[in-house]
């Protein structure tokens, strides 16, 4: 366990960016996060749980949900368990902000731009990228509502934007702006001897301080602790499952031919790992099958 926390974590993530009290913190990582489109000089952290209208409706929970002093709805989450429906989740998260905003009776419809920040400690639309190299292309997607036939905005008060951290592999001294020295220490702070970048941007050294396992309080360091465990360990079985599977299915697919045994150990991995309860994209990214060829395994 290092010197600072994990921001990952769920403790760890609401004790960095969800607390009223440190509400600076989150500021400047969202205006850092948007400069150059305007500046937000206030916000105030809403409840994050959204109960159902009705018995048969789904209860939403959110890890941040803030709202600006200009009335933007942003809905931050940290993503780290791959999921196969992650974006129609982020979109019905954003939707619910949406329509809470309706007024009954005489109203004009006119609505509170929302924004949603999700943080993924994975990738999505593996398939689509040559090599599948997992840090290849762009760490941050913004999606919006736009003419597919000339790019332009259609609505701006709709907006997702995506920063997926296993394709960020810069180094310290390769941060070229703010926003990047923020996914550089966050995806880094809990390995790091020592807090970069305070000497830039003053707000490094207050993360440094809020983020500092030593100021944590006895009750905070037991809750922070027993997450951490939890979040090793899942990443721990993750990678034990997916060697063996691999180590199991080629060792049984390579005492036939060549061509033949190397197909073969790839459907016997895919098999073994989905024994493992290794999900599909995970095996997809390990053995190079394609998703039907996993599915009628």
């Amino acid at each position: 366990m290092g010197k600072f926390i994990n921001p990952f974590t769920d403790f760890g993530f609401k004790h960095i960016f969800g607390r009223e009290m440190d509400k600076d913190i989150l500021i400047e990582f969202l205006n850092d996060l948007l400069e150059g489109e305007h500046t937000i000089t206030e916000l105030r952290i809403m409840n994050n749980e959204r109960l159902p209208e009705t018995e048969q409706g789904r209860k939403v929970i959110f890890d941040i949900h803030c709202e600006t002093d200009k009335g933007e709805r942003i809905i931050i989450k940290m993503q780290n368990r791959e999921q196969p429906h992650f974006k129609d989740r982020a979109l019905y998260y954003l939707s619910h902000s949406v329509v809470e905003q309706g007024i009954k009776g005489t109203w004009d419809y006119k609505l509170a731009a929302v924004y949603g920040v999700f943080f993924l400690n994975f990738t999505l639309d593996e398939e689509n990228r040559p090599n599948n190299n997992r840090n290849e292309g762009k760490f941050r997607r913004d999606i919006v509502l736009a003419d597919r036939e000339t790019g332009q905005v259609f609505n701006p008060k709709f907006r997702q934007i995506y920063i997926e951290l296993p394709r960020f592999n810069k180094e310290e001294e390769e941060c070229e702006t703010d926003f990047e020295r923020w996914i550089y220490v966050l995806k880094h702070m809990d390995t790091l001897d020592r807090m970069p970048f305070k000497a830039r941007k003053a707000i490094f050294e207050r993360l440094e301080r809020i983020g500092s396992m030593a100021n944590l309080t006895p009750k905070q360091r037991a809750q922070y602790e027993a997450e951490w465990k939890m979040y090793n360990d899942y990443y721990n079985t993750l990678d034990f499952a997916v060697e063996k599977g691999m180590k199991k299915g080629m060792e049984e697919g390579l005492q036939e031919g060549l061509q033949k045994g190397l197909q073969k150990g790839k459907e016997s991995t895919a098999r073994n790992m989905k024994a493992e309860g290794i999900t599909p994209l995970i095996i997809q990214k390990c053995t190079g099958l394609s998703l039907e060829e996993i599915e009628r395994l």
